[in-house]
């Protein structure tokens, strides 16, 4: 979560997935701000001509930083010029005050420097927007829409704009409901360019002040009621809103087509790349980062709820949040089982972390699990993590667990007083590590402590969390890349850490041999980490020129670890096919069943492969 607070404003233009869309819904996409204002106009101009009281009223919600009031004004202009009057209620003016909603939400922002000294962590709201709304202003605007729709005012139209207008307590009395969706990262970086204010403010907070809350709070908020209303199909129109110069309308059937469609296929996200004081080169040069990107720490190329996917089909294309995706086609992509264990949440994320050629460690550090988050961040469950070794240069170590020789709590004093007095620390007296080299597996349950050591680069696989829960315990008395020192966490770090894990248990344990699972011609599958302290499971399929798998009604997570080129195409429907290329993360969804990997190069293929290991949906 912290690290999406810079996200670089690069769109990778390779990240695309090209799939064979219906003529009729490629045809219904309106393609153009202007022209989908007109369009939406026309469409509720035929709603209110039809409707007995020749009256109807709309809501124009959206994701957080959509701009709903600007696009509802175009419709209105384009209404305007066909003497039609609309009345137009900004629903932001029914939030309660700035000071109400600091003062109720206080316990899930909690301020407590000696816990999080940059007040960087928070706990989940569980709410929704009736509770960030003025109760009497509410029932107001519902008398007042049941009234205009008697034929009580002057209007012929009434649209209520902004983020949450579509919320349960008024749902029902809309005729049409248009839904504006924004990426999770064109948000963030609209949040930082002074275009949002978070939900009933009038100034906007600090950045990193309102990135929290926004993580917290706003997006649990506009996140939730989309979630709703797709599954009660209460969206009539859906819009792609990143480019408001470029607006795409699409109505809900051919919505529902598209989607559906690109369920069926292997899918890849689009990335979010990120700087950091160890980052390294590795992605950059392999992906022609810009020049403008000091380096890449963190590739964010499956983080479910801050990625998007972009789909092509002909001339048409279209970007949306992967999470929008996962909410309207879960059961498709994720299978029932899954889909209900996790609530309808993507459970496994995906990032390289870099440090190849930099100028040093990642920060030593510990992740929290199950009771620890859900007590104090209100969260879904653990933060595992692992590591697979992908490139090495020389050198190269990964650190996890204490060494059998140290005193742990030794350690912990020294990080605590190194925290207090920027005092340096003889980590590696204190902190086991193996020698990288590609095809290493270590597995991280939460509670060990760990850090990717300079000159790789690492698939970092880790267990559903909303934020991103890491505990720094020593951090080399670096400054960070705004030049002020990096932020130690011992008050949660020692709360969390497992002393025991020391290095015997990490060899016995966590860094295991890969064992065969299944073999045959030119090819085998084998297990590279597997643990019952682990949900899912980390394999590796090796394979000259093809292999076979199915997905059995669970997802799996593909990367192409070594090789140039591989073709992912399902059995029953060879046109479901993805070209996946060296380094690519792509999901194969769980109806996809039978599905084949073919070799596109001229070398040996490794493929890493995640799944949800199926006993554990009983735990």
């Amino acid at each position: 979560m912290s690290f999406m607070f810079n996200p670089h404003p690069f769109d990778d233009p390779k990240a695309v997935n090209k799939i064979r869309l219906e003529e009729r819904s490629i045809k219904s996409v309106i393609e153009g701000t202007k022209k989908s204002a007109d369009f939406y106009a026309d469409y509720l101009l035929e709603r209110a001509a039809a409707s007995p009281t020749k009256k109807i009223v709309a809501a124009v919600d959206g994701y957080i930083s959509a701009k709903c009031v600007q696009f509802t004004n175009m419709v209105v202009q384009s209404l305007g010029a066909k003497s039609i009057s609309v009345k137009v209620v900004d629903f932001s003016k029914l939030y309660k005050t700035p000071e109400e909603l600091d003062r109720e939400l206080a316990p899930y922002l909690e301020e407590d420097r000696e816990k999080d000294p940059v007040l960087l962590f928070g706990k989940l709201f569980k709410g929704s927007y009736e509770d960030v709304v003025n109760g009497i202003k509410l029932t107001e605007l519902n008398n007042e829409i049941v009234e205009f729709k008697k034929g009580g005012c002057g209007a012929d139209i009434m649209i209520v704009t902004g983020n949450g207008s579509a919320l349960d307590a008024l749902r029902g009395l809309y005729d049409s409901i248009l839904f504006m969706d924004v990426t999770p990262k064109r948000a963030i970086l609209r949040a930082k360019e002074g275009e949002y204010a978070n939900i009933g403010d009038i100034v906007p907070k600090p950045v990193k002040a309102m990135l929290r809350r926004c993580y917290y709070v706003d997006f649990e908020l506009a996140g939730h009621l989309r979630g709703k209303l797709f599954k009660e199909g209460a969206i009539d129109f859906y819009v792609v809103s990143d480019n408001p110069d470029l607006l795409k309308l699409i109505p809900k059937i051919a919505f529902d087509e598209i989607l559906s469609t690109l369920s069926k296929y292997p899918v890849r996200c689009r990335p979010v790349y990120i700087e950091g004081v160890w980052g390294g080169h590795y992605i950059t040069k392999l992906r022609n980062l810009p020049s403008t990107m000091k380096n890449c720490a963190w590739v964010f190329d499956l983080i479910p709820l801050e990625v998007s996917i972009v789909l092509e089909s002909g001339s048409t294309s279209l970007e949306f949040p992967f999470f929008t995706f996962v909410q309207k086609e879960g059961e498709s992509i994720m299978g029932n089982e899954i889909l209900k264990k996790f609530h309808g949440y993507f459970p496994v994320r995906f990032n390289y972390d870099d440090t190849f050629h930099s100028s040093g460690n990642m920060s030593i550090q510990v992740h929290s699990g199950h009771d620890y988050n859900i007590e104090n961040y209100g969260e879904y469950g653990r933060q595992d993590e692992s590591y697979y070794v992908v490139a090495t240069g020389h050198g190269a170590k990964t650190y996890v667990g204490f060494t059998d020789e140290c005193n742990p709590e030794e350690f912990i004093a020294l990080a605590k007083k190194s925290e207090r007095e920027a005092t340096p620390i003889d980590y590696e007296k204190y902190i086991n590590y193996v020698n990288s080299k590609p095809g290493v597996q270590v597995m991280l349950p939460a509670g060990t402590i760990h850090s990717s050591g300079r000159n790789q680069l690492i698939l970092e696989i880790g267990s559903l969390t909303i934020g991103s829960y890491t505990y720094k315990m020593y951090d080399y008395l670096r400054a960070d890349l705004d030049g002020k020192p990096r932020p130690i966490h011992t008050y949660h770090g020692e709360r969390v850490l497992c002393t025991e894990r020391k290095s015997t248990w990490v060899n016995d344990n966590i860094v295991k041999a890969p064992q065969l699972e299944r073999e045959g011609d030119g090819w085998a599958e084998y297990i590279v980490g597997e643990s019952d302290m682990l949900y899912f499971s980390l394999r590796r399929l090796e394979f000259e020129k093809q292999i076979k798998d199915n997905t059995d009604g669970v997802f799996h997570v593909l990367t192409l670890v070594d090789g140039e080129r591989v073709k992912i195409s399902s059995d029953s429907n060879p046109e479901y096919s993805f070209t996946q290329e060296f380094l690519d993360i792509v999901i194969v969804p769980a109806n996809m069943g039978s599905y084949t990997i073919t070799n596109l190069g001229n070398q040996p293929v490794c493929i890493h492969k995640t799944l949800v290991r199926k006993d554990s949906l009983n735990d």
